[in-house]
């Protein structure tokens, strides 16, 4: 069997466009108005808390939910109403959903018996699956004698056995201990990368999706909040949510008070003043309330209240909380009017780590400076937490 190849359709076009669509039950809108294309090939994410409606799109697309309205399209064919067994998908839940009294090799052969595959052709491609998956051998195994990582490579190799166009996972790692659940992201990554096969993956797990997705959407009461490859949703947040979703970010608020060429400044509540590129604050007007954002590990500490002589924007504090990590130093440190920010150092020996109670100097290049509109409905510990 060659390695399954995921459609006909050129390289780069849609494989999966959502248009329009929501979803109500019983009144509660769970997904509002999702416009979304994923390419094919694709590793994409959708990425969000819990309740956000990213499993309810992915069970929209797999054909086990119908949409109160819009429009779902899978490879070119308007599938919107069209049931799951008709649609060239497969799904990879969170439970595996493998079937106990059979051994690895009938549960993987199970959906091309059901096609009625021929005996000689099921064999090779459960071989050559089983390759893809590193689990030779296994053919005669109980699922019951199988780690949960070999059961989830088991669950992957019977969903791409079929060579479907699109393959859904639903979380499939949340089952999974932190050291298994960070080697399976490498792995399952690799495995499509080989396979060629669209993935579009659900998780609540900011590493997940930014380790392995090609582009990824954040997700938050049903709508889009923000959208594209890993490195920019997190360098360029469209949104307060998203950059406290993703990752951790230091939020300030404040108001625009002029540009100049291709920066924008912006007077901080606390005082001091900061320059944003111009490029990346979603508006200009003079008197808008804004929050500045920046990454922790883009600050540099400087100890003993000196700044640095290098532009960019400062900022004064004091130390409030200094905790080593191996990898480096985190910090808490206080500004004059109480808010925290924080920051990571990493550990590299140039020189002495700051301690709680000194007076410090945080410094950044200007381009690592964002700004985003202050979110209009507050932001809860759970959606952070999730």
């Amino acid at each position: 069997m060659s390695e399954p190849s995921s459609t006909s359709s050129t390289p780069g076009s849609v494989n999966v466009s959502l248009s329009d669509v929501t979803k109500s039950f019983e009144g509660v809108v769970a997904v509002d108005h999702l416009n979304l294309t994923v390419n094919d090939g694709e590793f994409f994410s959708l990425l969000g808390p819990s309740g956000c409606g990213k499993t309810t799109t992915l069970r929209m697309i797999g054909g086990f939910e119908e949409p109160t309205s819009g429009r779902i399209v899978l490879g070119g064919r308007d599938v919107t109403y069209t049931a799951p067994y008709h649609r060239d998908v497969n799904t990879v839940f969170q439970s595996y959903a493998l079937f106990p009294h059979l051994d690895v090799y009938e549960n993987v052969a199970f959906g091309l018996r059901r096609k009625k595959v021929a005996k000689s052709d099921v064999r090779a491609k459960v071989g050559a699956i089983l390759e893809i998956v590193d689990l030779p051998g296994y053919e005669k195994r109980r699922v019951n004698q199988l780690s949960g990582g070999q059961q989830q490579r088991i669950a992957l190799a019977r969903a791409l056995v079929n060579e479907p166009a699109l393959l859904l996972l639903d979380e499939p790692m949340s089952a999974l201990d932190a050291k298994l659940r960070h080697q399976m992201q490498i792995e399952l990554k690799s495995i499509q990368s080989r396979v060629g096969i669209t993935f579009l993956y659900v998780t609540h797990d900011q590493e997940e999706a930014m380790t392995m997705s090609d582009r990824l959407v954040v997700m938050r009461q049903g709508k889009i909040e923000g959208i594209g490859s890993p490195q920019d949703v997190y360098d360029n947040p469209a949104t307060e949510f998203v950059a406290t979703f993703l990752g951790a970010s230091n939020l300030l608020s404040g108001r625009v008070a002029g540009q100049l060429g291709d920066m924008t400044t912006v007077t901080l509540d606390i005082g001091a003043t900061l320059e944003v590129p111009t490029s990346r604050i979603p508006t200009s007007t003079v008197g808008s309330a804004i929050k500045v954002g920046v990454r922790p590990e883009k600050i540099r500490i400087h100890a003993g209240g000196t700044a640095p002589s290098s532009g960019g924007n400062t900022l004064r504090g004091r130390v409030r909380v200094s905790t080593f990590t191996g990898v480096g130093n985190q910090y808490l440190v206080e500004t004059s009017a109480g808010e925290d920010i924080t920051v990571y150092a990493q550990n590299i020996g140039e020189e002495l780590a700051p301690r709680s109670g000194e007076e410090v100097v945080l410094s950044w290049p200007t381009e690592h400076t964002f700004a985003v509109r202050p979110a209009e409905n507050q932001i809860s510990s759970d959606e952070l937490t999730s």
